[in-house]
């Protein structure tokens, strides 16, 4: 009994979310496939395992679907039912930058451009103030935009950065991570920021 119990429970964990309470996002045919303009090999190595997605137990009155990141743990949570998550790792707003509210997805972007905005050129004159998308650009494969706020939730070429609070206020995944991510949650999707 016990052995099923154990296997159910892990079935309940493992399903993908269009399984979890009823919730189905959009299919997305992207989802967990490979970008050919990216090497993942250097993220795979550095980026630690409790950074990598993976379902958890998370209790929450939370609507399935709705991202929820949580500034002091370092994570990201995405809900699939009112006991379970998908957990990614992420980077956050370093001192000064951090914040808090409820927002909704804006728009999406795969390898989206990057137009630092003039506050951020005040602090560092030395960027550019425009960078094409593509592998080298900070903004990483795919941008999920947060409301008409100047924040996202983007990829990054910078594994050691993730679990650190190091960016202007943006959230940042490894670029493989944030393409699973994406694959997963349409335009529309209510974003918590939770910050103490």
């Amino acid at each position: 009994m016990k052995v099923t119990s154990a296997l159910l429970l892990m079935s309940a964990l493992l399903a993908p979310p269009a399984l979890a309470q009823g919730f189905a996002p959009p299919p997305q045919p992207t989802i967990n496939e490979p970008d050919p303009g990216i090497d993942n090999s250097a993220n795979e190595a550095a980026l630690g395992e409790q950074y990598r997605h993976q379902p958890v137990f998370y209790r929450s009155d939370y609507a399935p679907g709705t991202i929820v990141v949580n500034t002091a743990e370092r994570y990201l949570y995405l809900i699939m039912s009112g006991t379970t998550a998908m957990r990614y790792g992420v980077g956050v707003g370093r001192d000064g930058f951090q914040w808090g509210g409820t927002h909704r997805i804006s728009r999406k972007q795969e390898w989206p451009d990057w137009t630092p905005p003039p506050e951020m050129i005040e602090r560092q004159p030395y960027l550019p103030r425009f960078m094409a998308g593509g592998p080298g650009n900070p903004m990483g494969a795919r941008a999920l935009y947060i409301g008409e706020t100047v924040y996202r939730i983007h990829g990054t070429n910078a594994p050691e950065t993730i679990g650190h609070a190091v960016s202007s206020g943006c959230f940042r995944l490894v670029n493989d991570e944030v393409i699973d991510l994406y694959g997963r949650v349409p335009v529309g999707t209510k974003v918590m920021v939770k910050h103490q």
